[in-house]
Order: structure tokens, then C-alpha cells, then sequence
């Protein structure tokens, strides 16, 4: 495509994304300088539209933020009242009990939230401050300096037929040029993820690890409702085939988050994340609960799991990696909302100080410090051997051995020093001839859906007069090798349906992406073997169009 001339917009500091992150960012850049020019870019229809977490939340970044966020009327007022956890079997279940979980693991003084609204609630406090936000923006490109440095991002760029070539209607977008630009992407972003490849900021540290985690909101029978109660389970319907587990909680007016994570690090390809969540519904204990209810929304979204020693350099010059960019979830909390903020404020901080004395477009080092050294860091060092373990030996010894190591580390130290995880989760897929396949019951209507009706209810739109924002390096490589090789995986690892198989009498099969079901969780970027699924983004505004999720 030949070069696009666009109107340029200068700011101090440019945010990609209106996540937890960035809008912390964005809001304390104009608590510290009320003249500071900042813009913040959202893919989505609206800020909170692409939002989906647990979640319960950990006060301790809005704490840091607005303490006075009672007062503002932030949508953070579910208290939990009672923490449970259980193992399960395919029948039963087995409490246990909360005095051996270090103190860590406590949900006192938590909140059960929609992130979705806390985000946008975050945003019209930034937009009170005089920050400017723009929905519907994807950020296409980066946008380099005469020395490398990143200086800013297009965004808005629509009208792009599905060949690639310019429609009747195609908009260049702009180009939005700060002294930093902050990517708060969320997991595995697009620029994000180029930004730590041409920069090798993930040189010396260990791979990412993922999982993938579905929700469904419930509206449930009151009788049978409990409001504040937080319920944790593992063990079945996964047990050996995949690390993971569930979440359920009671949120206001009658409703509960029900929510399933598989770990993307399971080796057979025959596992069906989707289905599994499905399958977890039937349970005894879960399908009491459900029984009588109604779904009314779905969505999907990849977590980061790698912690401590699979984050990235989050600096390079021009721009500093924020939230889940980086990867700042605990994994055994399962809560990573609190570290997001609290990165947001300190890149402000950063950025605040080398604007103010005259610099621009260099490393924001001291944003990585405070990350690092200060309360992220000691978040995430407690925890930093669960999941390796768990990779590793699975549920019962991570349970155990990392539940040692979480005491241990609350007093200072570990025996166990700082283990690694090995393979990225696409590597840790082996071939399907090495694995049973795994039957599936059928989806039956009630408790239990098939993707397509799911998918409805996260009600995702694309146009499809552009073209496909999912590509692949080698378009052979779905049929000639993972197909025969693995099983096709790119068919059940997505929890949108997306990927298919089509085969028809006498002739070769053929992969088909349906793009318009895409949910933006970026699971196929992060698990397919070949690694040849690359997730960039769609025009704006497209994807997911979350409610309270």
C-alpha cells in the first residue's frame, strides 16, 4: 500500500487502551499537572466495551489512585462476606478450609466489581480531569522518530476493502504523536507485542504463560442468591488434561459471575477449553445453583500467568509497557486489576518527572524501577513459583509445595530460590497421536451452549468489509501441518468458534476463519504450534460489546 499522508495531533503523553491501566495513568498525569496534554485511544465501541475480569478486586490501586473513590461513587461496593474454595470431583465436592491458605490468599476487604464499569467510571473521572478519550480508535501502527524512538500511533484508520486496498469510504486516521506513548493493551497486544520484539525486552527472561478465561453473567433464583460470597473450585471436570479452575460470584440484583480459566500451557490438543467450562456447569453444586436461571452475557479474554520472571523490559525509548501488557497478574489471587492501576500511576509519576525536566522520547526508567522494587514486585515475588509448579507437577503438588513456598515468602525467603516455566505454552502442545481424543456431551440448551449461541450473547460485531484482522505467516500450514499433526487445535482452543475445518466429499479440507466471531481474547496468538496466527487489530469499534462483564 503506498504511503498515507495523515494529520498529526501532538500531546505530552499518548495511552493506547482505557483499561484499568491506562486510565490510572491517564488520571494521575493530570493529578500531578492539570496542564498536562493527554489522550487516551480505546479499540472498543466504548471504554469498558472490550473489558472482561473475575473480578474481585483489591482496593489497594484505587487506594493509591483517588482515595476518596467512595465519595466519587465508584461501582465498588459488593464487600465479600464469605471466601470458599473446593475441590472437586465429577460428583462431589471437598471444602477446604481457609486457616492453611497464607494470608495472602484472604479476600477480606475485597470487592466483587464489573470491571467494565470501574473502567468507566475511571474514564469520566479523567474526562472531569481534562483528559481526552476517543472510543472506537484502534491503533493500527506505531510511529517512529528520526532515532528510533517511538513518538506516537495511528489510529482511526477505516475503510480498507477486504483485499487490502483502499474502499470508497477509507479514512487514513491520524497520527497522535506524544513525548511517551503508554501501551495498556491488555494481554498479548498488538503493538505491545511488537514493541518487545524489535526491542528483545523479553531477553534473558522466562516465556509468557497464559490461560484462557470464560464468563458467563447468570440471573439466578433470589432464593438462592447469597450477595458477596466468592467460591473458588479445581479439580474436575480438568484433572489431568489442563491446569485451571472456576470462579463464582454473587454480585448485586440476583446475578452471579460464572467463570472458567483454563492454563494454555495442556499438552494434549484434543483439550476443548470451551467445552470444559460448558461441562463444569453440570455439577451438582454448580447446576443447583444455575438451575431455574438465565445467561445473559458471554465473553472471553487471555490472561497473563508468567509473573515475576516472564515480564518483560517495560521500557523502551518513547514508550513504557503498562498492566497486563507486561503481565502483573497473581496468579494463585487470580487478581491482577490492583497491579494495573498501580503501574498506570507509576509511569505517570515517571513520565510526569522527565517532562517537566525537558526530556522526551527516552527510556522512563524509574517506571520500571517502582515496578520492580515497590509494591508490584513484592506482589508478585510471593507468588512467583505457584504456576511454575503447577506447570510442572500439577495441581496436588503445586497446591502443597507452592502453598509452602507462599508461607515462606511472607517471612522474607524461599527455599526454593526462583523457578522457571520452560516452554511457551504453543511448544508445551504435543502431537495428537500422543493423546486419547476427549468426548464432549453435547451442549444441552439449559445450563450448557454451543459457541455460536454464546457468542451472541457477547454480542460481537465486526464489519466484514474489511479485511480478516487475524492472519497467517504461511496459509498452508492449518491443513499441512496442524491438521494431521495436532488434530486441528485452532478449532477447540478458541472459545469463539472461529476456526473451523471444512470438509467436503472428494475434495481437500479447507480452513475457514470466521472473523466475526472474534472476541479479541487472543488465544489463537498464543497457543497455535506453529505460531502462525498473528491477532492484530480490526477497525474500531469492532469486537465484543461487553455489559457489565
Amino acid at each position: 500500500m503506498a504511503e498515507v499522508e495523515r494529520e498529526t495531533m501532538e500531546y505530552d503523553v499518548v495511552i493506547v487502551g482505557a483499561g484499568p491501566a491506562g486510565l490510572a495513568a491517564a488520571i494521575r498525569l493530570k493529578q500531578l499537572d492539570a496542564d498536562c496534554n493527554v489522550v487516551v485511544l480505546e479499540k472498543g465501541s466504548e471504554v469498558g466495551a472490550h473489558i472482561l475480569s473475575g473480578a474481585v478486586l483489591d482496593p489497594i490501586g484505587l487506594d493509591a489512585l483517588m482515595p476518596d473513590w467512595q465519595a466519587k461513587g465508584a461501582p465498588v461496593k459488593v464487600k465479600v462476606k464469605e471466601d470458599n474454595f473446593y475441590m472437586l470431583g465429577e460428583a462431589g465436592k471437598i471444602r477446604v478450609p481457609n486457616f492453611p491458605m497464607p494470608p495472602l490468599m484472604s479476600n477480606h476487604g475485597n470487592y466483587i466489581v464489573s470491571m467494565a464499569n470501574v473502567c468507566r467510571w475511571m474514564a469520566e473521572q479523567a474526562e472531569e480531569l481534562g483528559v481526552e478519550i476517543f472510543p472506537g480508535m484502534a491503533c493500527s501502527e506505531l510511529v517512529y522518530g528520526e532515532n528510533g524512538e517511538i513518538k506516537g500511533v495511528v489510529a482511526g484508520e477505516f475503510g480498507i476493502s477486504p483485499d487490502g486496498t483502499k474502499g470508497d469510504s477509507y479514512e487514513p486516521g491520524m497520527e497522535l504523536h506524544g513525548k511517551y506513548v503508554f501501551l495498556s493493551e491488555g494481554v498479548r497486544g498488538s503493538l505491545s507485542k511488537q514493541v518487545i520484539a524489535k526491542y528483545e525486552l523479553d531477553a534473558g527472561k522466562e516465556p509468557q504463560k497464559y490461560g484462557l478465561g470464560m464468563k458467563e453473567i447468570w440471573e439466578i433464583d433470589p432464593a438462592k442468591h447469597k450477595e458477596g460470597t466468592v467460591t473458588h473450585t479445581m479439580g474436575w471436570p480438568l484433572n489431568n488434561n489442563a491446569g485451571g479452575g472456576s470462579f463464582i460470584y454473587h454480585i448485586e440484583n440476583n446475578q452471579v459471575y460464572v467463570g472458567f480459566v483454563v492454563h494454555l500451557g495442556y499438552k494434549n490438543p484434543h483439550v476443548f477449553p470451551y467445552m470444559e467450562f460448558q461441562r463444569f456447569k453440570h455439577h451438582p453444586m454448580v447446576a443447583e445453583l444455575l438451575k431455574g436461571g438465565k445467561r445473559v452475557a458471554y465473553g472471553a479474554r487471555a490472561i497473563t500467568e508468567g509473573g515475576l520472571q516472564s515480564m518483560p523490559k517495560m521500557v523502551a525509548p518513547g514508550v513504557a509497557l503498562l498492566g497486563c501488557s507486561v503481565g502483573m497478574v497473581n496468579v494463585p489471587r487470580i487478581k491482577g486489576n490492583h497491579n494495573a492501576m498501580l503501574s498506570g500511576k507509576a509511569a505517570a509519576e515517571a513520565a510526569y518527572e522527565a517532562i517537566t525536566s525537558g526530556r522526551s522520547g527516552d527510556e522512563l526508567t524509574s517506571y520500571e524501577a517502582e515496578v520492580r522494587d515497590g509494591e508490584i514486585g513484592k506482589d508478585l515475588e510471593k507468588v512467583r513459583n505457584v504456576k511454575p509448579l503447577w506447570s510442572k507437577y500439577g495441581l496436588m503438588t503445586s497446591l502443597v509445595v507452592g502453598g509452602f513456598d507462599m508461607w515462606t515468602n511472607t517471612f522474607g525467603f524461599s527455599l526454593m530460590g526462583t523457578l522457571g516455566h520452560g516452554k511457551s505454552d504453543a511448544e508445551a502442545t504435543e502431537k495428537a497421536s500422543l493423546h486419547k481424543k476427549i468426548d464432549y456431551p453435547k451442549p444441552d440448551g439449559k445450563l450448557s451452549f454451543d459457541r455460536l449461541t454464546n457468542v451472541a450473547f457477547s454480542f460481537t460485531n465486526h464489519d466484514e468489509n474489511q479485511p480478516a484482522h487475524l492472519k497467517l505467516k504461511d496459509p498452508s500450514i492449518p491443513v499441512r501441518v496442524n491438521l494431521p499433526e495436532y488434530a486441528g487445535p485452532s478449532a477447540r482452543y478458541c472459545p469463539a468458534g472461529v476456526y473451523e475445518f471444512v470438509e467436503e466429499a472428494g475434495k481437500d479440507p479447507r480452513f475457514v476463519i470466521n472473523f466475526q466471531n472474534c472476541v479479541h481474547c487472543k488465544t489463537c496468538d498464543i497457543k497455535d504450534p506453529a505460531q502462525n496466527i498473528v491477532w492484530t487489530t480490526p477497525q474500531g469499534g469492532d469486537g465484543p460489546n461487553y455489559p457489565n462483564m
